[in-house]
């Protein structure tokens, strides 16, 4: 469809007790200026705002209502309706984060309003030495001892901890109890949803002095009361093309996230279809050629991220480093199923 063009976006920052400031130190993101504790930049937020002609000054939120299916396409609108379907984010742990789970699409549509429910995975990108995240339980447990031991705050006797290194892939399917630990930096894409129900958070105040509000009785609702199965997810070779390589990370229905590889300005030929596409660039330095003769391009460089909308067509991603890719993908992606056949069992 002519008249589209790639959206690049500024990313939303959000200070927390448990932040920092590596996303600025890592030469990722410019952060606001001062002592803000700064965890996480959310890349595709609805409120983030373009930085590209012909859609500077927008909002995402803005450009899903003006362009509806051509940015989003059918497939998203297929499972989800009218709306953004996946959120970007970059999370600097400085310290760890509280305990907390996600319900499922059926359970938020009944009981938040018609949201989405929230399944997501991470992308480590740096650790410490011997960090962690909780994932999930030691062993099988129940509603029951699960609440006894908030009450008696011996919960933590009961949870899982997984030490993860950079290059990690981690699932969190909705339902799986988890905490990202201290001292580590990742890319999170998730499910389009602000539904977390905290169970757990190490008896930390806010700046105000109070405790942080928990909601107990709806993560007990939809906790998995199991040790998971899998954890770290087994990233799957696709075929890859002239001068870059190309990595399936994690796949399900809600998302598809594969990893570029580019070297020695490789160049990737694609053509969008049935879902908008994220670029998340991780150190690349891209070129985005798109438009009638591939004449047209907008640049992608470390830290920053672009949607390039279902209806844009032929494009071709030109440049070095590393970038992420991801999308909503329809049953019997090619990506998806060679995912899955590796890590049977491993997807929700």
């Amino acid at each position: 469809m002519s008249g589209l063009h790639p959206i690049r976006l500024a990313a939303s920052f959000h200070e927390t007790i448990w932040g920092g400031r590596r996303l600025e130190r890592d030469g990722r993101k410019l952060l606001p200026f001062g002592d803000v504790a700064i965890g996480e930049a959310w890349e595709t937020e609805i409120g983030t705002i373009a930085q590209n002609e012909p859609y500077t000054g927008k909002t995402l939120g803005t450009l899903v209502e003006e362009l509806g299916p051509t940015l989003l396409g059918k497939q998203v609108l297929t499972i989800i309706g009218r709306r953004f379907p996946l959120l970007a984010k970059f999370i600097d742990a400085n310290d760890k984060l509280s305990l907390q789970v996600h319900p499922d699409d059926h359970y938020a549509a009944i009981h938040e309003g018609g949201k989405l429910g929230k399944t997501e995975c991470w992308y480590i990108l740096a650790a410490e030495p011997g960090a962690s995240i909780v994932h999930g339980f030691k062993g099988a447990t129940s509603r029951t001892a699960v609440h006894r031991a908030i009450e008696e705050g011996t919960l933590e006797d009961l949870l899982h901890e997984e030490v993860v290194r950079p290059g990690d892939v981690i699932f969190v399917p909705a339902g799986t109890v988890h905490a990202i630990g201290a001292c580590m930096l990742l890319y999170e894409l998730q499910e389009y949803s602000d539904v977390t129900y905290r169970l757990y958070d190490y008896g930390r105040l806010t700046a105000a002095g109070s405790s942080r509000e928990l909601h107990i009785e709806p993560a007990l609702n939809v906790a998995r009361y199991d040790r998971s199965a899998h954890i770290k997810m087994q990233p799957v070779l696709l075929s890859g093309g002239p001068g870059f390589q190309d990595r399936c990370l994690v796949a399900c229905r809600h998302f598809v996230t594969r990893e570029l590889v580019f070297q020695s300005h490789g160049s990737l030929h694609g053509k969008t279809e049935n879902s908008c596409i994220l670029l998340s660039s991780l150190g690349a330095e891209v070129q985005v050629h798109y438009g009638p003769g591939l004449q047209s391009n907008e640049q992608l460089t470390r830290g920053q991220t672009m949607v390039l909308p279902a209806a844009l067509g032929t494009y071709r991603l030109e440049g070095t480093g590393v970038l992420l890719f991801s999308y909503v993908p329809v049953p019997g992606d090619e990506a998806w199923k060679l995912w899955e056949t590796r890590n049977s069992k491993r997807s929700s």
